[in-house]
């Protein structure tokens, strides 16, 4: 196969590494995200919207830390916070200025933000803000929406296909998994019926549709979830973990005018540095408060240890990013990239006359082959006809897709999406369609499309 063999010819110093890795690593990766057969890209150093990996071999990123990086790779503005503070010291085992002016900014930025509370993580933020759910609703149950993803921890499963009311996860207690209730997205009534028994804890919903948009909300289902929760008595929590900060300076609940009850948050959070955090409203934080109540503290409160908790570390980056894209101006630059990057795309589809289609939100975008896929008019973001979300893509297309793209030097998001930067330039927007459109007669050489 010419791209797979391509792969191969382009990356050997990245298949010694798999090599050795699989004798430490199960599968021989870190992240699952990261598994990639016959193995995956190693880098060996990154600036800006691009990275090198071991074999020389310069790669515009799209994947941008998972969608943490929103100014790119070792921003001066970041890398100088992180230097400065690494001199001071990097865990004081105590409190800081720099946690309180974080914490700051992100009640500034946040409409739900009323108190917050850092993890180490978006699992981590996930986990604390459904525990504070149950705890100050007294209820058990927790309802998410099928594909939508929450981290890898025992309420969530970390399963991105559809559940339907019947979750699995191998490790996971069925006593566990039976307080956890997935649903189809975008069925208000659904939601309505299974409220009103009224054991639901919270609704966790990603904002922008699962898998961060790749299956977009139907307009005016975030506030239907909001009337829906408020009326039944459960919290109503946004998994903002990837749109936080991203969709705009306050993420997807300023844009859309929808304030949740907890707001989860990492990623762009802390600069690009591991760190997330759940946010909202103060009597639902205060679950956590010690008070002067033995009996309270021994039994009610909601505990929340954690070493690298608000270190200073990631403290100093997420100030300095979170300080530094305030004004939305940046916001403006990257959804520009990407406003011409999915005409770009989906014009290349067009052209090769393949089934399929490119759209997005703000600055991320999701690629369709193989499969029709309305394309956007006038826009990036994906036309509904019907209330359909878009299928998803084959994955032996996606498996050819992100080997291709990375032969001719751009490097995805999982198989089929990516992240626009401040480091991103109109030149880098040219070169992403110029790949596809390399990739895709790659693909119909080979038959697969």
């Amino acid at each position: 196969m010419p791209i797979l063999h391509e792969y191969r010819r382009l990356h050997p110093g990245s298949a010694a590494l798999h090599a050795e890795a699989v004798t430490t690593f199960p599968s021989g990766v870190t992240h699952d995200i990261r598994y990639l057969t016959p193995f995956p890209l190693y880098v060996e150093r990154a600036e800006g919207a691009r990275k090198w990996d071991v074999d020389g071999n310069e790669i515009i990123d799209l994947v941008m830390g998972h969608g943490a990086l929103f100014l790119g790779h070792a921003h001066p503005v970041i890398t100088k916070a992180i230097t400065e503070q690494a001199h001071k010291g990097t865990h004081y085992g105590a409190s800081h200025r720099l946690e309180l002016e974080w914490g700051n900014w992100v009640k500034r930025l946040i409409p739900s933000a009323e108190e917050v509370r850092f993890t180490s993580s978006g699992t981590e933020a996930t986990l604390i803000a459904i525990r504070l759910a149950r705890a100050y609703t007294g209820r058990d149950r927790l309802l998410k929406f099928d594909y939508h993803f929450h981290g890898w921890h025992d309420s969530v499963m970390g399963a991105r296909y559809a559940e339907s009311d019947v979750p699995r996860s191998a490790g996971v207690p069925a006593a566990t998994l039976s307080n956890t209730i997935s649903v189809p997205q975008n069925d208000a009534s659904l939601v309505a019926e299974r409220l009103e028994e009224g054991d639901v804890a919270a609704v966790i919903v990603e904002p922008t549709g699962a898998s961060w948009g790749t299956l977009p909300l139907r307009p005016g289902f975030l506030a239907e979830l909001r009337e829906l929760t408020s009326r039944h008595n459960a919290l109503l929590i946004f998994d903002e973990v990837v749109t936080g900060f991203r969709v705009s300076p306050g993420g997807a609940q300023a844009l859309y005018g929808v304030t949740p009850d907890l707001t989860c948050l990492a990623k762009i959070l802390a600069g690009g540095m591991p760190g997330g955090g759940v946010a909202g409203k103060a009597d639902v934080l205060a679950m956590i408060e010690f008070r002067d109540d033995a009996g309270w503290n021994a039994s009610q409160r909601v505990a929340h240890p954690g070493t690298y908790n608000a270190n200073p570390l990631s403290a100093a980056a997420g100030a300095a990013m979170l300080s530094f894209i305030a004004g939305g101006e940046h916001h403006e630059y990257v959804d520009g990239l990407m406003a011409k990057l999915v005409p770009g795309l989906n014009q290349v589809i067009e052209r090769r006359k393949v089934p399929g289609g490119a759209y997005g939100l703000a600055s991320y975008f999701h690629v369709v082959l193989g499969t029709d896929c309305p394309r956007p008019v006038g826009g990036i973001e994906w036309p509904w006809q019907n209330g359909q979300v878009p299928a998803r893509m084959r994955a032996p297309l996606g498996l050819a897709l992100k080997r291709g793209m990375i032969n001719h030097g751009v490097d995805l998001m999982g198989q089929s999406g990516g992240f626009t930067s401040t480091a991103h330039t109109e030149a880098d927007v040219g070169k992403v369609i110029e790949a596809l459109d390399a990739v895709i007669g790659e693909m119909q050489a080979e038959g697969l499309l």
